[in-house]
């Protein structure tokens, strides 16, 4: 950088002694080569952009004009200030303001380009690199690493010194952390809930201890069931991040499989107890044909031989009462069939009587 505002100012020097003249002529010569710049990049640039099918680098290309432009006119207002011998606190200023807009204007380009690139990661079908959910809060936190460094550079661009404040700021945050540590903690879980996408807004979820509902809301700090009582239930994050959750809508499709379990008395005829229940399931006009539903003879009981019916539905929701409409259809075709359910039976044998004296 230096060899080369040493050739700019013997290329200002063969105009002449006077430095007026000579800042003007680099001035001008700056705002000529952003110009070529920015013919070369419409017209060079855009037309191999125009070839591909992407989106994402055309509008890159547009983006760059303004940016460009400005930058090489900053760079030559900058360097015509330095040729001029202006006082120092004068070039101090001047050259500080420059330094300002010339970020500013960077700035700008790159928070635009941060919403497009997350916007393109959060489109499509199929497996996403970032889940919708997630935008807003990507969005944000981009919005402030950017503004975070654009205010970092300008103070360099004035010269200010910021190691101590950075200090400062280091020693704030690691106090806040402690004091705000739970707090942090469910922070951290929604984002990573947010990320990871465990279970999403309607899903109906069953926590590690016993609670089941649907989600309503996922926020940073906490999520929200809403119960089959029409209670609502918040949970902490952190909580939920370190613990199994069961989400009952989170396989391939909505569906549900629910299990009827009943026990006949031993001398029963098993195909005619399977196929009793079969009929159960396929006269319940809410219960799927697809999957079939299936009868299943488990295990032989102490007291009975223990049947299971299983067969899918359409929505979790409707588990509990359309369990409770197969068990009054079950119970009603055992009468109808003569088919016993036994009651539990224990044999007693006394070995000694006791001495009636």
């Amino acid at each position: 950088m230096q060899d080369f505002l040493i050739q700019i100012e013997r290329w200002a020097a063969l105009l002449g002694p006077n430095k007026f003249i000579q800042a003007t002529a680099i001035a001008v010569a700056f705002i000529v080569a952003g110009k070529i710049a920015d013919f070369l990049l419409s017209n060079t640039l855009a037309k191999i952009a125009n070839r591909s099918s992407n989106r994402l680098d055309d509008q890159l290309i547009g983006m760059l004009h303004r940016p460009i432009f400005l930058s090489f006119v900053l760079i030559g207002l900058g360097l015509a200030t330095q040729r001029i011998d202006m006082a120092e606190s004068a070039e101090y200023l001047t050259l500080g303001l420059l330094k300002t807009i010339a970020i500013i204007v960077w700035y700008s380009l790159f928070r635009r380009l941060a919403s497009i690139i997350l916007s393109v990661l959060s489109r499509g079908s199929g497996h996403k690199i970032l889940q919708a959910n997630m935008l807003p809060l990507m969005d944000n936190t981009v919005k402030v690493v950017l503004a975070a460094l654009t205010a970092y550079f300008i103070f360099l661009a004035w010269n200010i010194d910021v190691t101590a404040w950075l200090a400062s700021a280091g020693i704030v945050g690691l106090a806040l952390s402690f004091a705000a540590k739970d707090t942090l903690s469910n922070l951290f879980a929604g984002v990573s809930i947010v990320a990871d996408a465990p279970y999403k807004s309607g899903d109906y979820i069953t926590l590690e201890s016993g609670e089941r509902g649907q989600v309503t809301h996922i926020g940073l700090r906490s999520t929200r069931i809403l119960t089959r009582d029409d209670v609502e239930i918040t949970v902490p994050n952190g909580l939920i991040g370190n613990s199994k959750i069961v989400n009952e809508t989170g396989g391939i499709s909505p569906r549900h499989r629910i299990r009827v379990a009943v026990g006949v008395a031993y001398g029963s005829d098993v195909d005619h107890v399977i196929a009793t229940l079969a009929r159960v399931a396929d006269d319940h006009s809410e219960v799927c044909q697809s999957p079939q539903p299936r009868v299943r003879f488990r295990k032989f009981g102490d007291s009975s031989l223990d049947f299971e019916l299983l067969c899918w539905i359409n929505q979790p929701v409707d588990r509990g009462r359309i369990l409770h409409e197969l068990n009054c259809s079950v119970y009603k075709a055992f009468v109808n069939e003569a088919i016993v359910i036994p009651y539990p039976q224990r044999d007693l044998h006394v070995r000694t009587m006791p001495n009636p004296d």
